[in-house]
């Protein structure tokens, strides 16, 4: 076993969630060798073709890496580890925080398809680059870039992952993110999408965010903006009753910030090699996955 390949315990944590079977009916080879390829490269950042030849082909590797990303095979794994957590009690659910972070894009992944063609022809006049928003790439003040919103449970695991554009705000991605909140249950029932209480920085202070969370009846802890306070009080009666604020809670938002921390040590997460957008999102989940799998 190499450093940083799969454990025996993970292994077996993680070998009932997998395909038994390829696409035409054959059987899935060297799983194990497979992934471990994988979170080599989630860990180094190194080029597919410069994967060591233990893992086997780099083109198989990639390929599998590939595929399951775009059939939603490491999302089902996801979810299947998160069960089995939930199920051993693993899961903190007494605070669940929100957050984002951006992930400078290298330039092996800025060649995904535009909204705005590329003008040709002597005397054109340039027209910035658009891409299209479903390819998570966009301008920022950090150049391109592309932005992980993620919701993390007490223990700094993610439960919950989505990719946008750099530019794209943070308070309008706090509903599709708890939306992605679902953790089955083994013994049946409803699968658990709401945590005891949820945090998160002033970015996410909405009267749209406050308004989904009370009709979902999660409590929620996050500071009012001096410019939204200043507002609700120049309204008088009409502008609300003040948001309630816990200071002491409010200190438990440090672990989603460390949750993403742990993520970003994987160097394929921190910068974006990939250049489609579905893929990187398989490697973010791979990353998570491999944090509950350690745990």
């Amino acid at each position: 076993m190499g450093r940083g390949d799969l454990s025996n315990a993970e292994w077996f944590r993680l070998k009932p969630h997998l395909p038994k079977s390829g696409r035409r009916g054959g059987r899935w080879v060297s799983h194990r060798r497979i992934i471990n390829g994988v979170l080599y490269r989630q860990r180094t950042g190194a080029p597919w073709r410069d994967l060591p030849a233990r893992f086997g082909p780099w083109k198989t590797v990639y390929e599998r890496h590939r595929r399951w990303s775009a059939d939603g095979t490491w999302d089902r794994v996801f979810a299947a580890i998160l069960a089995d957590a939930d199920a051993e009690g693993r899961i903190d659910w007494s605070m669940v925080s929100v957050d984002s972070t951006s992930c400078r894009a290298h330039q092996h992944a800025a060649g995904a398809r535009r909204t705005v063609p590329r003008v040709r022809g002597k005397g054109a006049r340039a027209r910035p680059r658009q891409y299209r928003p479903d390819e998570g790439l966009g301008r920022s003040r950090g150049g391109l870039t592309c932005k992980i919103h993620l919701a993390g449970e007490g223990g700094r695991r993610p439960l919950a992952l989505l990719i946008t554009p750099g530019q794209w705000g943070d308070a309008p991605q706090l509903i599709p993110v708890m939306e992605r909140i679902r953790v089955s249950r083994l013994c049946g029932g409803r699968p658990r999408t709401r945590p005891d209480h949820l945090g998160g920085d002033k970015a996410y202070s909405s009267r749209r965010n406050r308004r989904y969370l009370w009709r979902r009846q999660i409590k929620h802890t996050i500071p009012e903006p001096k410019n939204q306070r200043a507002n609700r009080q120049r309204r008088g009666s009409r502008g609300g009753r003040p948001a309630g604020f816990d200071k002491t809670i409010y200190k438990r938002r440090n672990e989603v910030e460390r949750t993403i921390n742990a993520l970003k040590n994987f160097r394929a997460v921190a910068t974006r090699f990939d250049k489609r957008a579905y893929i990187f999102h398989g490697t973010v989940t791979v990353a998570a996955i491999r944090l509950w799998l350690g745990s």
